[in-house]
């Protein structure tokens, strides 16, 4: 049996891997000059890399942690010891622990009423939950209008959404949002770090495991994808890099985002999204420092903040190496930032690192990755699911188009948007192909 996957991230390799294992030959087709996808590695000092994309996991991570144990990778917490700081539109605030210095009781009311949507969404059919129509329909802008009257609830709200999901709260239904958070654990494990979906990085960065997995594979890089054609007893893939590609197949994993899906030329279906389907909206800033200074003087490097570009910050640096402060762009936030040229961003993003830690040298090293610009992923850390788009798309978001076959974390309902979903999409797949061919 041949097989032609495209896309090089962790859905695709992890799908190839599997094919292989089992005796099929298979070829992977990557539009970029790297492997990886929404992870990818960034060298800020010698031998000390930070992730760019995709980063955290958790204990409940239980096929991520499976693979990385086989690729010989190891996890390192994330640092989170010393005090946080926040700045919420009354001046910088400094305070043990994550908690906002805003009302209490506004907060635990929203919480709870996110909590109420959550429950209310069947994690494995989101578009067969019994409230679907009427969730999907609506924006989560519109429900917090609705449903969130308090000034602190509505000022702390985007920047939760921000941090869970990437969106803008105009971007998405409430569908997805409930979806999303119940299928990544739920928001207490999602929103934790020790003991969460935040508590661990891959030490070395998350792009090794792409790289380690695609190491005896097949993979042929720069080979953008235009049409998958059925004919025959098989199916062809047309490629346009340099490697002037007509790949003859058994069958196919389109292992890449429902928009660039779209792009590609397939057998007659179902799309795979809508004009309301978003890309995730993060921005990703490193500022690059000798040491983490943050810590001598009691901090941990965490901030939330209601003003960008830095919506919030955490500490990223490496064991024993280079200071890491990691800046969040998102929401409405990363198209805006995103529109700056490299100067300003610097400037802006300095200007407030320097504003929340008034001790901060200028950085010796300022990296940007715009993850809604970049033109092979079209957003991180997953799409958005716009109002209608789950009753409309959900039903077919795994069903093959003829030998066509779909992976990727938007085809996971389990850990949706996380590296866990991705992978477990391409086994999915791959037991999928194995049985039918």
């Amino acid at each position: 049996m041949r097989v032609i996957v495209i896309g090089a991230g962790l859905a695709g390799l992890t799908a190839a891997s599997r094919l292989v294992a089992a005796g099929a030959t298979v070829t992977v087709l990557e539009a970029r000059d790297r492997v990886g996808g929404r992870t990818h590695g960034i060298e800020v000092a010698p031998g000390s890399t930070v992730d760019a994309g995709a980063a955290y996991l958790g204990e409940r991570h239980t096929e991520l942690l499976k693979l990385m144990a086989d690729l010989d990778l190891a996890t390192v917490p994330t640092g989170m010891r010393g005090d946080s700081r926040f700045e919420l539109g009354h001046g910088a605030d400094t305070r043990a622990g994550r908690f906002p210095p805003l009302n209490a009781v506004a907060l635990g009311d929203l919480f709870e009423k996110l909590a109420e949507v959550t429950a209310a969404v069947r994690p494995d059919a989101p578009w067969a939950s019994p409230r679907a129509a009427e969730l999907d329909a609506m924006t989560v802008a519109e429900w917090v209008e609705r449903e969130v009257p308090h000034a602190d609830a509505r000022l702390f709200f985007p920047l939760f959404l921000g941090e869970m999901m990437a969106a803008d709260a105009t971007d998405v239904s409430v569908l997805h949002m409930g979806f999303y958070l119940r299928s990544g654990g739920g928001i207490r494990y999602l929103n934790a770090f020790e003991g969460g979906a935040q508590e661990s990085r891959v030490d070395g960065g998350a792009h090794q495991i792409c790289e380690r997995l695609a190491a005896p594979l097949d993979v042929r890089l720069g080979e953008p994808v235009v049409a998958v054609r059925a004919g025959g007893d098989g199916v062809t893939v047309h490629g346009t890099g340099g490697n002037g590609g007509a790949y003859r197949a058994d069958a196919v994993v389109v292992a890449v985002p429902p928009v660039l899906a779209d792009r590609i030329e397939l057998p007659a279906g179902p799309a795979r999204s809508t004009a309301v389907t978003a890309p995730g909206c993060a921005v990703k800033v490193h500022l690059i420092f000798g040491s983490p200074v943050w810590r001598e003087h009691g901090m941990s490097g965490w901030s939330v903040n209601a003003h960008g570009p830095l919506l919030s910050t955490v500490d990223d640096s490496p064991p024993g190496g280079a200071g890491v402060l990691t800046g969040f762009v998102t929401g409405a936030e990363a198209h805006r930032y995103g529109a700056l040229d490299p100067a300003e961003q610097r400037a802006s993003a300095v200007a407030q690192a320097q504003r929340l830690f008034p001790f901060l040298p200028d950085p010796v090293a300022f990296h940007v990755t715009d993850w809604v610009g970049e033109t092979y992923s079209k957003g991180c850390y997953a799409a958005l699911f716009g109002p209608g788009d789950w009753t409309r798309l959900g039903p077919a978001l795994t069903t093959p188009r003829g030998r066509v076959h779909w992976a990727g974390t938007e085809t996971s309902t389990e850990f949706f948007g996380l590296m866990e979903g991705a992978i477990r999409s391409g086994h999915r797949v791959a037991a999928e192909i194995l049985s039918t061919y």
